[in-house]
């Protein structure tokens, strides 16, 4: 008698390693951030590389902040209609095209366009902490996310050290082939070990929506990076700031009336997104605060009587501790996120941030005690950076965690741009004679400080104001709908 063999079990879904996929997509972060540090050491002889002038080469600068402003969002909400993986992919092609055309420039015209393109690269850092929700275990999500939200003081850690060394020993352009070695890897790399995420946003793109936050958020933050030069009460920071405010509004009430609006606002009034993106513009200006005060104080001359004598590479090593401490205390963060919920998390690490501006005050005088209080400040940014994802993502639906993610990025961006200002007003009014030069003074510093400690404690309570139920449920949603999707992309087998 024949027997009926029995039915073949369905196919296995393929298993994603997640380590490696946390170390692609880290490398990534870090790698985009390095280049919004590359040209800082050789800022100011840029007019005389470029054959310019100063203010012509400040654009090499903001050319790059605009680009990644601007670019952030929409490459979130590509990333949700037509798969991260793909989106992150063009960003990194854009990268690798703006190291190359940078290292070819001798004029300022295409190394604007090359920093521009750069930028764009920075949309690989929301995207790739969205696509660990698709492809991470649950009960590895949290402290994966929150080493992809350190990436970015990591490399800007690592990026600095490096760029000062290249630039005292090798030619300039060296930089951005590095800088496309760099990237052409990354490239690789989220070819070969990054899988496709499902695509579960519906919808078209919105390119009216795109064009109107682009516009507005161009003219928001030209009038903020560009105020001390063209004066605060001038025609033209007036002017932007106007049309910033007329644009961004207009925009507003587009993206309420469309069915697939670019950012959607409805979500993001949420009480959970909401605060956490107020706390991140405020987290974003302590944090900066302390990485545009301490290189400073590191380099000014010991003869002026608070000034440390570092080089420029001295001053990068001095900083580079606290890219390490970033990246070791994000797990840490994810540990206390699951215990008490990402609210305490990102609370505490604003509190730390401002002890560190304490320690700063009490020990500016010497550079072991600068550097504790980089380790502590890194430290608490590793903290909160862990913890914005994790909220922003447990209020948000699946469909749109990178257009979120990447709203949340933005508002870092806003606050560094700001903090940006405010401290280079600080430092450009009060200032000292020392022989010809005029320095920045003493009191300069620490009232940056103060100011610092200042938006810390701000960027704390914004965060303890955060429901805290919600942020509970924030962090339980996130392991719910992983463990959905996981079922959803690999079904156990009959």
């Amino acid at each position: 008698m024949s027997q009926t063999a029995p039915p073949a079990a369905p196919p296995a879904a393929p298993v994603v390693r997640s380590g490696p996929v946390v170390l692609v997509l880290a490398c990534a972060g870090i790698t985009a951030a390095i280049t919004q540090t590359l040209v800082i050491p050789i800022l100011g002889d840029l007019p005389e590389l470029l054959d310019t002038s100063a203010s012509n080469a400040s654009w090499v600068v903001t050319a790059t902040l605009l680009a990644a402003a601007v670019a952030t969002p929409v490459s979130g909400r590509l990333g949700d209609l037509y798969g991260k993986r793909r989106i992150m992919l063009a960003c990194s092609l854009v990268l690798v095209a703006g190291s190359v055309i940078g290292a070819l420039a001798d004029s300022v015209l295409p190394m604007i366009v090359g920093r521009g393109m750069q930028g764009v690269g920075m949309g690989l850092i929301p995207l790739g902490i969205s696509a660990m929700r698709d492809l991470i275990p649950a009960e590895r999500l949290g402290s994966s996310i929150a080493l992809m939200s350190a990436s970015m003081g990591v490399g800007g850690a690592l990026g600095l050290p490096m760029a000062a060394a290249i630039a005292e020993h090798a030619d300039w352009h060296a930089l951005f082939w590095v800088a496309t070695a760099a990237a052409v890897i990354v490239t690789a790399l989220i070819y070969f070990l990054i899988p496709a995420t499902p695509v579960t946003a519906t919808g078209r793109f919105d390119p009216i929506g795109a064009l109107g936050l682009g516009i507005g958020l161009v003219c928001l933050l030209l009038a903020i990076s560009k105020g001390a030069d063209w004066g605060w009460s001038s025609a033209a920071t007036l002017g932007c700031l106007a049309a910033a405010v007329i644009v961004l509004l207009a925009w507003g009430a587009f993206e309420l009336r469309i069915p697939a609006p670019l950012v959607d606002l409805r979500v993001t009034a949420r009480p959970v997104v909401l605060l956490t993106n107020i706390a991140s513009i405020v987290l974003g200006m302590a944090m900066y605060a302390q990485m545009l005060l301490t290189p400073q104080l590191l380099q000014l001359p010991v003869a002026t009587g608070y000034g440390l004598g570092q080089s420029m590479l001295g001053m990068g090593l001095w900083m580079l501790p606290g890219g390490f401490v970033m990246m070791l205390v994000s797990p840490l963060g994810a540990k206390i996120s699951h215990a008490r919920g990402p609210r305490i998390t990102l609370a505490l690490g604003a509190g730390v941030i401002a002890v560190a501006y304490g320690l700063s005050l009490a020990l500016m005088g010497s550079t072991w005690g600068l550097l504790v209080a980089i380790c502590v400040a890194n430290g608490g940014v590793g903290l909160a950076y862990g913890a914005m994802p994790a909220l922003i993502m447990g209020s948000v639906p699946l469909s749109e965690t990178a257009s979120a993610n990447s709203v949340n990025t933005l508002m870092r961006s806003i606050g560094t741009t700001t903090s940006a200002a405010v401290i280079g007003v600080v430092l450009a009014q009060m200032t000292t004679d020392f022989g010809p030069y005029t320095l920045p003074s003493e009191d300069a510093f620490r009232t940056g400080f103060l100011i610092g400690a200042g938006v810390a404690v701000l960027a704390a309570a914004t965060a303890l104001a955060i429901p805290a139920r919600a942020s509970r449920e924030a962090e339980d949603s996130i392991e719910h709908e992983v463990a959905d999707l996981d079922e959803i992309v690999a079904p156990p087998a009959d």
